[in-house]
């Protein structure tokens, strides 16, 4: 994929984020480097996995103002500038598809490869350190403190590891999910959370 045309559609993208947060443009980045890596070793066509990556999240903003969800506007958002572009049209209905199956918790099942890829990419940045980043960055986005990022660790990052399409993501996971597990079993030992009787009430 020729750098400059990566560069119009980043700098394109750029223009719906305003601010800084678990869902900002640098985990775009991210996503997009990750699915650069996974890609090249599971022989992915770039053409179609960089924009979709690069587009995957443009209308979270959007959902965060009307609720529409963004996998939906996002693909709609993509389609619209890659025909305006000229972007070859058996491209971007997978661009399209990539884009709108990526989010793992709500379907459909993402079908090709590139889709595979950019749900795999998605789920790895919200593991490892990284991932632990953004989950307190989002808690305090949400008003909630260290026992709901914990919640949300418990309820949906560690159970990502099985979720993964490709073997290139699955190894990348394990280490991911090893620092996750570490961190939040220290998390508890530190804060006592989990425990049945509260330190101040130990006999």
């Amino acid at each position: 994929m020729k750098s400059t045309e990566t560069e119009t559609m980043l700098a394109y993208i750029e223009t719906f984020f305003r601010q800084a947060g678990a869902h900002d443009l640098d985990h775009i980045l991210r996503v997009t480097r990750i699915c650069e890596e996974i890609g090249r070793v599971e022989g992915a066509d770039m053409r179609v996995l960089i924009p979709a990556a690069l587009f995957h999240d443009i209308a979270r903003p959007i959902e965060d103002e009307t609720g529409i969800p963004h996998q939906e506007e996002g693909a709609r958002i993509a389609e619209d500038y890659l025909r305006k572009a000229g972007y070859d049209a058996e491209r971007i209905a997978k661009i399209v598809h990539a884009i709108h199956t990526h989010r793992f918790s709500t379907g459909p099942e993402p079908e090709t490869l590139e889709a595979q890829i950019l749900s795999d990419a998605d789920k790895l940045d919200a593991m490892g350190a990284v991932g632990i980043a953004r989950t307190f960055l989002q808690a305090g986005e949400h008003g909630d403190g260290i026992e709901g990022a914990v919640e949300h660790i418990h309820e949906k990052l560690l159970k990502l590891k099985g979720l993964m399409y490709t073997g290139t993501a699955a190894e990348i996971a394990e280490k991911r999910h090893a620092l996750l597990q570490e961190f939040v079993e220290r998390l508890e030992e530190e804060t006592g959370s989990g425990k049945n009787t509260p330190p101040w009430n130990t006999p």
